[in-house]
């Protein structure tokens, strides 16, 4: 009897690669990226630089990794980062911009959508005083906790506190999903900030890497921080060729995840004292606290997985997540409430 397949909700992070995915890392050309050599990160960089409309790219081991090194590029020991209190830079990414750069975070307050009101950021920003921090940087995300954020918005925040003298900078880890969902090109959509992140290795399915992009200028100081934090990788094309293949293949079906997000919380939505939401390809569920390990465990026992936060619980849709798991998921769901 062959084994039950897993169905591992917990992040679209637990993605591996597919057989096309493997191909392109077998065939990739390879040379030494530390001297500029190698041919499959170099077109890479100037891929994803086309993509998102901005002058160059860098290949970074990480979406941690490329936050980092985007706000040591623009932010000297002593300024300010303005970002929101839920933005992985200050929630999720343990403080390096503080511990590694002496960067100041001041977190403000997300709205429920995510977002930041312009007025709330402009009054955030410093007046020129030497008892205070030099605010030299915004920093947003999207998509935030799979909510899709206003390109409108982010270009009015944008113009705003240019106008103040700051840069601005996007997180946009879950970006093509955001893009996908709006039906927009992503360079449309990051087209007012000075520099922008995108993971490879969650929705678009490489099994590592992050991309940083900007302009030329930018970039070359990246590279330099990049180096100086042990970032400098040799024959990355092996892994380079993954994110190449994910860029190439996998932003469209990313509405795949979406379609089956909105599944799978349609699902559930009739199940008593179940409250449950879905943006993108994300699904929460707020069981009471007294069912969350409980209802875990349950779940782990019929191969069904989910992280383990606190309500609400977050479920992640991603391209190892099929039509079958969506439906073995809800049931395993509906039986530990009793309505199978």
């Amino acid at each position: 009897m062959s084994e039950t397949p897993l169905v591992d909700l917990r992040s679209d992070t637990v993605t591996r690669p597919g057989a096309g995915m493997y191909q392109a890392m077998c065939d990739a050309p390879v040379g030494d990226d530390v001297y500029g050599e190698d041919e499959t990160v170099i077109r890479l960089e100037a891929t994803a630089a086309n993509l998102l409309g901005k002058q160059a790219g860098l290949f970074l081991s990480s979406a941690t990794q490329a936050n980092l090194v985007a706000m040591l590029a623009h932010n000297a020991r002593g300024e300010e980062i303005l970002l929101g209190e839920r933005y992985h830079i200050f929630s999720s990414e343990a403080g390096g911009v503080s511990a590694l750069g002496g960067i100041v975070m001041h977190p403000l307050a997300t709205d429920a959508t995510g977002g930041l009101g312009v007025a709330q950021v402009m009054a955030a920003i410093k007046e020129d005083n030497p008892h205070l921090p030099i605010s030299r940087t915004l920093a947003l995300e999207n998509t935030v906790a799979g909510q899709v954020q206003d390109p409108q918005h982010h270009r009015h925040l944008a113009e705003a506190v240019r106008a103040e003298g700051l840069r601005v900078h996007l997180d946009g880890a879950r970006l093509m999903n955001a893009a996908v969902a709006l039906q927009q090109p992503p360079a449309d959509i990051v087209a007012p900030f000075d520099s922008v992140m995108l993971c490879l290795s969650k929705g678009l399915g490489a099994p590592v890497g992050a991309m940083l992009v900007g302009d030329r200028d930018f970039v070359s100081r990246s590279r330099r921080l990049r180096k100086q934090l042990g970032g400098g990788m040799r024959q990355a094309g092996v892994i380079a060729a993954c994110g190449l293949y994910a860029l190439e293949n996998n932003v469209e079906r990313l509405a795949q995840d979406h379609e089956r997000a909105r599944l799978l919380a349609e699902g559930i939505a009739d199940i008593a004292d179940l409250p449950v939401r879905q943006h993108t390809n994300m699904v929460f569920i707020e069981p009471q606290a007294d069912d969350l390990e409980p209802l875990r465990l349950h779940l782990e026992a019929r191969q069904v997985l989910f992280g383990h936060q606190k309500p609400p619980i977050r479920m992640v849709t991603h391209l190892d997540i099929d039509d079958a798991g969506i439906e073995r998921a809800i049931e395993a769901i509906r039986s530990y409430y009793g309505k199978a």
